[in-house]
């Protein structure tokens, strides 16, 4: 599984990448998290206001810092 931190490196980016990691090790799934903080490239995914959370390839958040709970709920369906 991948997720993608799309974001230019804020604070809430931050805080976001803390809790995809703090989710998927609870869930004890292996995940690779990756930051996106090209501009361009977080256009493509149609993503206006960051940071977001996209998992393989789709945005399942944008514009708000999902909890830690609210990840494992996304990471599990």
């Amino acid at each position: 599984m991948k997720i993608e931190i799309l974001g230019a490196g804020c604070p809430k980016c931050k805080q976001l990448t803390a809790n995809a990691e703090a989710a998927a090790k609870e869930l004890g799934i292996t995940v690779e998290i990756s930051k996106v903080t090209d501009i361009g490239k977080i256009t493509e995914y149609g993503v206006m206001m960051t940071p977001a959370l996209a998992i393989d390839g789709t945005v399942v958040s944008a514009g708000k810092v999902l909890s830690k709970d609210e990840i494992k709920k996304i990471l599990t369906k």
